[in-house]
């Protein structure tokens, strides 16, 4: 009869309730172009790979499960007229107003078309310590590589196990 009591109650409870997955910001990436191009014709196609990766950042994380990605687009503007790099913390501050555990911000250096550097930043909003850096340098200034070099970060980097982790 104890043994019919303890399954009952331990039906009732039911099964232990999951922590729901931390609520990550993913800011748009930034572009530091100092290549000669770059200073005569502008960025226009690097621009418009920004948003690409951007977006694909936010794609693979949020099909992860490891992450609820939010929508960005109350501090979009805001976001647009900072550097997040180099701001003061305005990025902690602009992720905090979405409710966010986490942010990403990220940065695409270009030196020339066959040297670029793509660098991810994953930091804890409350405390404003960074968790993880991720770089990548790639050759050629294509779709495709930058979208190479967000996949191999994302599968190589964010999401790897224990990346990042003290040993």
């Amino acid at each position: 009869m104890r043994a019919l009591i303890c399954c009952a109650a331990l039906l009732l409870m039911g099964a232990p309730a999951f922590a729901d997955p931390p609520k990550l910001a993913i800011f748009d990436f930034e572009l530091i172009d100092t290549s000669l191009p770059g200073e005569f014709y502008g960025s226009k196609p690097e621009e418009i790979r920004l948003a690409h990766i951007s977006d694909q950042l936010r794609k693979e994380l949020a099909e992860s499960g490891r992450f609820q990605v939010l929508d960005i687009a109350p501090v979009r503007d805001a976001a647009h007229h900072a550097n997040l790099q180099a701001c003061g913390g305005c990025d902690l501050k602009l992720a905090g107003q979405l409710g966010a555990d986490l942010e990403i911000t990220g940065m695409v250096q270009k030196v020339s078309n066959l040297i670029i550097n793509l660098n991810v930043y994953l930091r804890d909003v409350k405390t404003g310590n960074m968790i993880t850096a991720a770089s990548a340098d790639m050759r050629g200034n294509t779709d495709e590589s930058w979208s190479r070099t967000m996949s191999y970060l994302i599968r190589n980097r964010i999401l790897a196990p224990n990346y990042g982790k003290p040993e």
